[in-house]
């Protein structure tokens, strides 16, 4: 089975329990580290996600994978938060980000850069404003490489 097609299929096993249960899916990796395969399951919740809440979705999770086993090799499962430095995989993870420090990445030159890192002023029409210093950058969603929540000292 492929990468995309696993990640597919575990999202797929994963979200109706997250969901009756207040959880959020941020993101599910299944990458070869070293000689190691590993299938990361990041989640969230309002208030944040602790070692109690993982545990209980990695235990969900690691029977739904036994029961249909669509991962043909050995690997290592692991369920954590996204960190403070969350993706914002979604248009509407961006949505939820508004009023908050962001660190995009994009395709192309926008403004005669590729990396922008500042206050997510607005996100409509698909398009992303961010204020880097003083001046507005608009970023057309479509030329989004990567968005994450930023800490900016």
């Amino acid at each position: 089975m492929s990468t995309p097609k696993i990640k597919a299929t575990v999202e797929k096993m994963v979200t109706p329990y997250l969901e009756e249960n207040g959880f959020e899916l941020v993101d599910v990796e299944y990458v070869k580290e070293g000689s190691n395969w590993f299938l990361r399951v990041f989640v969230d919740k309002d208030g944040g996600i602790d070692i109690d809440d993982c545990g209980r979705i990695s235990e969900y999770l690691s029977e739904k994978l036994d029961e249909n086993d669509p991962i043909p090799s050995a690997y290592f499962l692991e369920v954590s938060s996204p960190g403070a430095e969350r993706p914002l995989k979604k248009a509407e993870d961006v949505s939820k980000a508004v009023g908050k420090d962001v660190f995009v990445t994009t395709y192309e030159p926008v403004d005669g850069l590729k990396e922008f890192e500042g206050r997510l002023l607005s996100f409509e029409d698909g398009e992303l404003v961010v204020e880097v210093g003083k001046k507005g950058h608009a970023i057309p969603y479509n030329k989004v490489a990567s968005a994450r929540l930023a800490i900016i000292f």
